[in-house]
C-alpha cells in the first residue's frame, strides 16, 4: 500500500479517535442506519440544527492500490467542504445547476448550490402516516423523465415527485408492505431496480412490523409490477454497468462486507451474482455503503475508510480517505466533480483529468 498526499501538513488517519462509546463504535463499523434512526451525532433534534454552505479547502489523502487511481484523481484534484451542519446526509443526486440530499434523521430533503443550502423538502416521511418505520428518505435519483424518485425509509415506500406533485410509485410486494426502500437505479426501458433491507425498522430483521421475511433486490416495471430478483442479508447502494450488462450490489454487512455483481438477463432479470470486490481485508471502519458508477465502469463507492474506488475487472484503485465516513457519492455536471455525503458535512472532490 502506498499513501500519497498533496498537502505535507496533512494530520495522522483520525478514524480511531473516536470516544468508545457502544453505540456510535457500532455506527462506524457497520450498523450505520440503526444509528441514524436513534441519534443523530451530536444528539441534536431537526429543530436544532443549522445547515450552512461553506468553501473549505482540505488536504487530498489517497491510499493508493494501483496507478490507475492517479488518472482518476490526479495530483491538482482539490477536496472542500462545502456544507456542513446536518444529523446524516445520504443520497445525493446532481440537478441541473445544483444538489438535492436527504437527511434521514432531520426528515428533511436539502438543495445545495454555491454558498447556498435550503430545504427543499421538509417532513419527507409524514409522521401521521404511521407504518411502523421512521425516518425520512434516503437515496434519491432521477427517472427518465427527470422527475426526483424518494426512497422513503420511514414511508416503506418509493415516491415519485413531478411537477410539484407527490404520488406513491411503490409500497408492496406480493401484498406485503416493503421494509425500508433504500436506493435504487433506473434501467433505460424505464425498469427501477431497488434494495429493500430493514434499516427504518427499529428492530430491522426482528421487528414485529416486518412483513417481508427476506431483505431484497427487486425490479419495479413500468406497469407497477415488483418482483423481487434475489435476496440480500443487508443490500444497500446499486448501480448499473455503462452497458446496462452488469448490476451491482453493495452489501453493508461486517460478515459480507463486499459488492456484488449480477449479470442483467435480455428480460431484465439478474443472473448468479458473484462478488465483484471483496471489503474485508480493509481495517478502517465503515461497510460498503451508497456508490456512483462512471462512464468509464469505475465504481465510487462509500466504504471503509472512505471513497472506495474499484475498476471495471473488480480491481481495488485505492480509496479517498474523507474527514467523515461517507454514506454516498453522486457526480455532478460532467462528471467533473464528485460530491460525497458524509454524516455530518457535504464533501466535493474535483476531477480535472475525468
Amino acid at each position: 500500500m502506498r499513501e500519497l498526499e498533496n498537502n505535507a501538513a496533512i494530520g495522522p488517519r483520525f478514524f480511531a479517535v473516536f470516544a468508545p462509546n457502544t453505540w456510535l463504535a457500532n455506527a462506524f463499523l457497520g450498523t450505520t442506519f440503526l444509528f441514524v434512526m436513534l441519534f443523530s451525532p451530536s444528539g441534536q433534534t431537526s429543530d436544532e440544527i443549522a445547515p450552512y454552505a461553506v468553501s473549505e479547502a482540505l488536504p487530498l489523502k489517497l491510499d493508493v492500490r494501483d496507478e490507475r487511481l492517479s488518472r482518476l484523481v490526479p495530483a491538482s484534484s482539490k477536496l472542500e467542504k462545502v456544507a456542513g451542519g446536518f444529523m446524516f446526509i445520504e443520497g445525493p443526486v446532481w440537478r441541473d445547476d445544483h444538489l438535492l440530499f436527504s437527511d434521514i434523521p432531520a426528515n428533511r430533503i436539502y438543495r445545495w448550490e454555491p454558498d447556498a443550502v435550503t430545504v427543499a423538502v421538509d417532513q419527507v416521511h409524514d409522521p401521521d402516516i404511521v407504518t411502523g418505520a421512521q425516518g425520512g428518505s434516503n437515496g434519491l435519483i432521477e427517472d427518465q423523465d427527470g422527475s426526483l424518485l424518494l426512497f422513503v425509509h420511514g414511508l416503506r415506500r418509493i415516491d415519485r415527485i413531478a411537477n410539484g406533485v407527490r404520488t406513491v410509485v411503490a409500497d408492496k410486494w406480493r401484498g406485503q408492505r416493503l421494509n425500508s426502500p433504500n436506493d435504487g437505479v433506473v434501467h433505460s426501458s424505464g425498469a427501477l431496480y431497488f434494495t429493500d433491507p430493514p434499516y427504518g425498522l427499529p428492530q430491522q430483521d426482528e421487528d414485529p412490523g416486518k412483513e417481508i421475511t427476506a431483505n431484497g433486490v427487486y425490479r419495479l416495471d413500468l406497469d407497477g409490477t415488483v418482483t423481487q430478483l434475489t435476496t440480500m442479508h443487508r443490500p444497500n447502494g446499486i448501480g448499473l454497468s455503462p452497458d446496462e450488462k452488469t448490476l451491482y450490489v453493495a452489501s453493508s454487512d461486517l460478515e459480507k462486507k463486499w459488492w456484488m455483481k449480477f449479470p442483467v438477463e435480455q428480460d431484465r432479470s439478474l443472473g448468479t451474482g458473484e462478488i465483484h470486490f471483496d471489503a474485508r481485508d480493509l481495517t478502517d471502519p465503515g461497510v460498503p455503503d451508497g456508490f456512483v458508477v462512471d462512464q468509464h465502469g469505475n465504481i465510487w463507492a462509500s466504504g471503509p475508510g472512505g471513497v472506495v474506488v474499484i475498476a471495471p475487472d473488480g480491481t481495488h484503485l485505492g480509496t479517498i480517505l474523507t474527514p467523515e465516513l461517507p454514506a454516498n457519492t453522486t457526480f455532478g455536471k460532467d462528471e467533473s466533480s464528485l460530491f460525497i455525503t458524509a454524516r455530518t458535512g457535504l464533501y466535493r472532490l474535483s476531477l480535472p483529468n475525468h
